[in-house]
Formats: C-alpha cells, structure tokens, sequence
C-alpha cells in the first residue's frame, strides 16, 4: 500500500526528530516512534543505522521494526553488513534471523560457525530452523534445507549450551512441515537423539528441549 501525503509527513517529521535525537533516551524514543510510523519503508536506512549506534535499547526497538518490515528489510540489510562494525553486523543477524528471507542465509550460517558471540550464534541457529521455505521450488527447498541441517549439526558442539538448546530449535523447526519419512527429517531426529543422549550431552536443560522436539516431531 502507497503511503498518502499525510502519512509520508508524518514519517518525515518523525525522521527529522530521530536525526536530532540529543541523548541516549531521546534515540531510543525516537526509534520506536519510527517503527511505528505510517509509512513504515521510508524508516528502513534510519533503523538500519541504528544498529550500527552503541545504543542497545534503540538496537533492540530497530530489530524489532525490521522484523515486522520482513522481506523489505532484507535488502537495506545485507547491503549495509560491516565486518569493522561488531555490533551493528551482531544486531543484523538477530533482524535477519527473525525475518526468515532465505538471502539471509550465507549470514546465518557464518554467524553460527564464527561469531564471538553465544547470543549471536543463538539467534542464527533460531533462524536457520525458521528460514520461509514454502514458497520455493521443491528443489531449491531441499538444497536450503540440505545447507541448514549441515549448519545445525555444526553447532551441535558449540561449546554453550545455549547456542546447543537454540541447535535443538532449529532442528524441530526445519522437520515439522516434513512428512515423518522425508530424509531431512530424519536426518534432523537423528541429532536431536544425539542432544538428547546425556553421554553426548551434558547440559540437561539441552537435553530436556531436544526430547520435546522429538515428541513434537513424533506427534505429526
């Protein structure tokens, strides 16, 4: 839907109030008020800056309105990924993960396999089990599925036990639309058998998530 006069002023008057924003608290008020803005695409660069800004409260409310943007965000995005910006790349997965565009993948799975980070690892391994797969060809779902799996079971040694819970997640989340018999299903089962194994696993807690992944995989 095409924004109307009314409502492209009112996104340029809460754009022009976000670049004045004076102080950590007034970026933050000013970034929520963007997101919801009427005319939400002329947001995206701003709350793609935002990101890159050493403000995590702003951070968290710009993920948060790129999310809800979704495809449109995806764009802006990966044309604005900085390898000299920890944060800013750190809070970009975390958009891209909750988006589910597959053109975010190459960016999940390098930051399953390499991020400093166990939040960051955490939220890519999320997102690769919840990439929106169903609009693909059936050919092009498997291989970005084949490509997931291979991440997932990367990271099912991650040395934290969170990023290996959020593995569990993205294993369940890649099965469930599968019928039982499909091999990437049980391909997928067969590593959350492998977290749920205590002389495999250690972290209970881990363990404990992958067992009601299978259960829930079971119950299709």
């Amino acid at each position: 839907m095409t924004a109307g006069s009314g409502d492209s002023q009112r996104a340029a008057d809460r754009i022009r109030a976000f670049e004045q924003a004076g102080s950590a608290e007034e970026l933050v008020v000013a970034t929520r008020r963007l997101i919801a803005c009427d005319d939400p695409l002329a947001t995206v660069p701003h709350l793609v800056r935002v990101l890159g800004f050493n403000n995590p409260g702003a951070a968290v409310a710009a993920v948060d309105g790129l999310i809800a943007l979704g495809p449109a965000a995806v764009g802006p995005l990966l044309a604005n990924l900085d390898a000299h910006n920890y944060g800013a790349r750190a809070w970009a997965v975390r958009a891209l993960a909750g988006i589910g565009d597959t053109r975010g993948l190459d960016v999940l799975e390098d930051a399953l396999a390499t991020d400093v980070g166990p939040s960051v690892r955490r939220a890519a391994a999320r997102g690769l089990g919840a990439l929106r797969l169903e609009t693909l060809p059936e050919e092009e779902r498997e291989l970005l599925r084949e490509r997931c799996l291979g991440a997932l079971e990367s990271g099912r040694t991650d040395g934290e036990w969170v990023v290996r819970y959020a593995v569990a997640v993205g294993f369940e989340g890649l099965a469930l639309p599968l019928l039982p018999a499909h091999p990437h299903s049980d391909r997928a089962e067969a590593n959350l058998a492998h977290l749920l194994d205590p002389e495999r696993e250690a972290t209970l807690v881990v363990r404990l998530r992958a067992g009601v992944a299978l259960k829930r995989l079971n119950a299709r």
